[in-house]
């Protein structure tokens, strides 16, 4: 890696013009109202070729997450049941909730399970119940160009083991809840159909792998009855993955038919071309040399979008390049061109050569967008964008907004790790010329995950009051090759506190922040990471730590299907590791933690439970630590509701402020 110095993205301040108040007191534009109930979160933009689809969660709603439609003709309308809330729970964290073609759109019902279908154009229409939910959970939808059928990733609940996967086919009339075409492994993603619809593609992996680790690219021929639905699959094989540890994920096809996919075999995710016959298959680089950086995500969800294949030979990529994320467009010819904007996910083609996507930057909160590539060949050199949506009517002073500077600090073995760095910013206030501002240290969760730069209220709310925020991409997060994620091989609760007491170390020696004014937050995976930091280092003054990981023994016994062997190579297997389970259980430490703690936890998680929580708040309240504890009916593992939100956040600044010794503002 290259070590660089701060970007020094934000542009100089009149400073003087501004009043000085000590940190933590400042009034912020952005108040608990706008962080928790007036702004909507987007996800998973698809189009059937003119109009544009995508999620919207409502905090406002009780997290209710509806499904909405843009057209040129009706503009912006939202196309399911006022009592619907579009989402799945397979594998916990869901994703891959609908689908839509020219004909139909068919989307999962968070709270039930069920799948319903519409017919695309008559919203007035009733839904039609296409799959039962009892008992059953899908993710991953795809129309049958073919036929009316629906083929799905399907989770069964009704086995007294764990929950049994398979790829399913849903909507005909011989069963509500689809027939099997594919089982055995021990998860599934990705089904996905050549464009003559005659081949299916696929992912699946089985346990203990994690599918960043190890997974498999499947092919099999599809067998259709004379009416075109779908009887099953036939000469399956597995083209990739079965000799190697590779993470492959991704796969589609081109209109041309040839078949890419992502793979790490390089050393980080780029996107290949799989070429193969009955004998032999062969990978041929696709994306390197046009792209730099990394293409690909963790598959916590279903559905993501790393890179667009599009006609002629041109594709799109969404990369990660030291650090910062970029959209690429490639020409047939090899040349790499800015898409402009910075999408959420790779934008989706529509029919007239616009694209759609979320656009998520570090100036503005995120919005809805269609438009023209940035300097396609064929297009006119102006520029078109239409905004479709916008996360709040609210607008935000580009003076109120902290903007991320690129930090790259030394770790170990002459690594250097990256993460991004936020100052105190208010367009009306400064900090005291005589004083440094406390700074936040954000642990991101997974712990394979990344810490990102697009605008985010856990670091607005923040900024905008007189704290810098420092958000660290520790050993293990995705965007800087395997190598990088490997460090936490066997390692969770070493190198991730390591990096980050490095990483913090390295910005107090930089004189920007006051080393007796810090403290470490951190969501889910990152509480641990938290809560054993506060418990090695003395660096910090106060931890925080929402619905984390507080009992290694607990989360490995208690834990749901998607994550119940991930502790195996984060730590190590059971029972030949228990030693070390318990030694780096925030649990079995709390004796050693002398700042204050707020956790921050859910009642109804299945993912870390409530119990954690409790017993860790009475093991600190023993060794005589001040520990808050405040937990949220209704909320599971991730907050949703408008007032476990906006509670959250006034809640955790007024225990900055008595750790502190500041008295904030009104929040509103």
């Amino acid at each position: 890696m290259i070590k660089h110095s701060f970007s020094q993205k934000t542009p100089p301040k009149e400073e003087f013009s501004k009043k000085e108040l000590p940190c933590g007191t400042w009034y912020s534009p952005i108040t608990s109202s706008l962080v928790s109930g007036q702004t909507l979160t987007f996800s998973e933009i698809a189009s059937d070729g003119h109009s544009v689809f995508w999620l919207e969660r409502r905090p406002h709603e009780k997290g209710r997450t509806a499904l909405m439609c843009w057209s040129e003709t009706e503009g912006v309308v939202e196309i399911t049941p006022q009592e619907a809330d579009v989402g799945t729970r397979v594998h916990e964290y869901g994703g891959g909730a609908y689908a839509v073609d020219a004909h139909s759109i068919v989307y999962s019902e968070r709270r039930t399970g069920a799948i319903w279908r519409l017919i695309n154009g008559y919203q007035e229409q009733p839904a039609t119940l296409i799959a039962e939910g009892a008992g059953m959970r899908y993710a991953d939808l795809r129309l049958d160009p073919l036929s009316d059928r629906v083929l799905a990733v399907r989770e069964s609940h009704n086995a007294s083991k764990e929950p049994q996967a398979a790829l399913v086919v849903l909507g005909g009339t011989e069963s509500l809840s689809g027939y099997v075409i594919k089982e055995g492994a021990d998860f599934y993603m990705a089904p996905t159909l050549s464009p003559q619809s005659d081949e299916l593609v696929w992912i699946e992996w089985d346990h203990p792998s994690m599918p960043w680790e190890a997974t498999r690219l499947c092919w099999a021929r599809v067998q259709r009855h004379v009416n075109g639905h779908i009887l099953g699959l036939e000469n399956c094989r597995v083209l990739a993955g079965a000799e190697r540890n590779e993470s492959l994920s991704e796969p589609r096809w081109t209109e041309t038919g040839r078949l890419l996919v992502i793979s790490d075999r390089s050393g980080q995710w780029q996107v290949w071309e799989v070429v193969f016959d009955q004998d032999s298959v062969t990978f041929h680089p696709y994306s390197a040399g046009v792209v730099e950086g990394e293409i690909g995500q963790p598959a916590w969800v279903f559905g993501q979008r790393s890179y667009t294949p599009l006609p002629k030979d041109e594709s799109l990529f969404l990369a990660v390049h030291q650090g910062e994320s970029t959209c690429v467009f490639s020409t047939a010819e090899g040349k790499s061109i800015p898409f402009g904007g910075r999408p959420e996910q790779c934008p989706v083609p529509l029919a007239d050569g616009r694209f759609a996507w979320i656009e998520s930057c570090f100036e503005a909160l995120p919005s809805v967008k269609i438009g023209y590539a940035q300097t396609l060949t064929h297009i006119p050199h102006t520029q078109i964008t239409q905004t479709l949506r916008f996360a709040t009517p609210i607008t935000l002073s580009r003076a109120d907004i902290s903007c991320p500077d690129s930090v790259w600090f030394p770790v170990e073995d002459g690594l250097y790790g990256h993460a991004f760095f936020y100052p105190p910013v208010n367009a009306q206030v400064c900090v005291p010329h005589n004083e440094l501002p406390p700074m936040i240290v954000l642990v991101h969760g997974g712990p394979t995950a990344r810490a990102q730069e697009s605008l985010s209220f856990k670091v607005q709310w923040w900024t905008s009051r007189g704290f810098a925020v420092l958000d660290v991409n520790y050993g293990g997060s995705t965007g800087f090759g395997r190598a990088w994620r490997e460090r936490l091989k066997g390692q969770w609760g070493v190198v991730d506190v390591a990096d980050c007491l490095a990483a913090c170390q390295y910005l107090c020696q930089t004189g920007r922040v006051d080393p007796k004014r810090i403290a470490i937050r951190g969501t889910s995976a990152g509480g641990l990471t938290v809560l054993l930091a506060l418990a090695e280092s003395d660096l910090f003054a106060a931890g925080v730590s929402l619905y984390g990981v507080t009992d290694l023994c607990a989360l490995a016994a208690e834990t749901h299907k998607f994550e119940a062997h991930y502790l195996e190579g984060l730590v190590g297997p059971l029972p030949e590791a228990e030693a070390i389970y318990r030694a780096r259980s925030p649990q079995n430490v709390a004796a050693h933690i002398h700042a204050p703690v707020l956790l921050l936890q859910g009642m109804d998680d299945k993912v870390v439970t409530p119990e954690q929580a409790r017993q860790f708040a009475h093991a600190l309240q023993k060794a005589g630590t001040t520990c808050v504890l405040r937990e949220f009916p209704n909320e599971g593992h991730g907050f949703r509701r408008e007032e476990t939100i906006r509670a959250a956040f006034e809640e955790e600044l007024r225990f900055y402020g008595s750790v502190f010794g500041f008295t904030p503002s009104n929040s509103e």
